[in-house]
């Protein structure tokens, strides 16, 4: 179908409209989200547990939240545009391959989406092969019980660099303003669900994770067992782990039995209050973290230190 000049003007009308709303309201359409789909999770996880819960509750939630708020204070505080000012920045200048190519907005929107998802995946794997990440990175995977608020349960280190790829590659991709914001609330919406200890039917789980990855999926990834560990990276999108060879079905000591964490942190007070999250990173020595070893050895301990 051909367009018009006035039908490509009432087009970018539109579009700026939708930017313009998406600026203005940006926060409380992120907040609302995260609002929402955490009750819904919250509940879901009370009225249908996965697994018993091995830590007290109130200290869990109290400082994985408390860790949440602590880093969103930082990201505004460093970063008051966020990825969104970034996109808009990057559309205003031009810049990004999305921008030198004639592509419909809604080809453009998907492109976006399921690129910068690419991106989480690559960098998921990357914070568990390079040993220094590593370090950062534990602190997620350090919890002993695994629900709806380990989604966010992020060093602040890691949770500014994380913010940086995305900038980079909202720069170098030039993604639409909606494409980010709807990869934002995608993202922390689908941590959220796939980090809750939650009951699915299995048949549902078979089918559901063939187009998003489950709970029963990446739980495998915060098994105590290291190959277990180095499977599953994927956080909204299930296809990379397939395509990429890291995708593994399921747990051998089953969800319910299998054990969560890492070897060296089995105390509550070492990784459920925020004080020994944030010093995580600087405690014990330096050790490989052996990604590509797929081979499961009793007691093995690349995902020690």
């Amino acid at each position: 179908m051909l367009t018009t000049p006035a039908t490509d003007t009432a087009q970018r009308n539109t579009m700026s409209d939708i930017n313009q709303f998406i600026m203005n309201n940006e926060v409380v359409i992120r907040l609302s989200f995260f609002l929402g789909i955490f009750a819904v999770m919250a509940i879901w996880e009370v009225i249908a547990p996965r697994r018993a819960l091995t830590v007290s509750k109130v200290v869990r939630w109290t400082n994985n939240l408390a860790l949440v708020f602590l880093n969103s204070f930082i990201l505004r505080l460093l970063f008051p545009a966020a990825a969104v000012g970034v996109a808009a920045f990057a559309d205003e200048q031009g810049w990004g391959l999305l921008n030198y190519y004639d592509v419909s907005a809604m080809l453009a929107i998907i492109i976006s989406v399921v690129l910068m998802d690419f991106v989480i995946y690559v960098q998921h794997v990357m914070v568990h092969a390079i040993p220094v990440l590593w370090r950062l990175h534990r602190v997620h995977h350090a919890d002993l019980d695994y629900d709806v608020t380990t989604g966010a349960r992020f060093h602040p280190i890691e949770i500014i660099l994380s913010m940086l790829i995305k900038f980079a590659t909202i720069v170098l991709l030039g993604p639409p303003i909606v494409a980010v914001v709807i990869f934002e609330v995608m993202l922390n919406a689908t941590a959220m669900f796939n980090h809750g200890n939650v009951r699915l039917n299995p048949v549902l789980d078979k089918w559901l994770r063939l187009i998003l990855v489950t709970p029963d999926m990446h739980r495998v990834h915060h098994s105590v067992e290291d190959d277990e560990t180095n499977s599953n990276f994927g956080f909204s999108l299930p296809w990379w782990d397939r395509l990429c060879g890291t995708y593994r079905d399921q747990p051998r000591g089953g969800h319910e039995k299998m054990s969560i964490g890492i070897r060296t942190f089995r105390e509550a007070k070492m990784t459920s209050w925020i004080s020994a999250m944030l010093v995580m990173p600087f405690v014990g020595k330096m050790s490989g973290y052996a990604i590509n070893r797929r081979q499961w050895t009793a007691g093995g301990d690349d995902n020690e230190a």
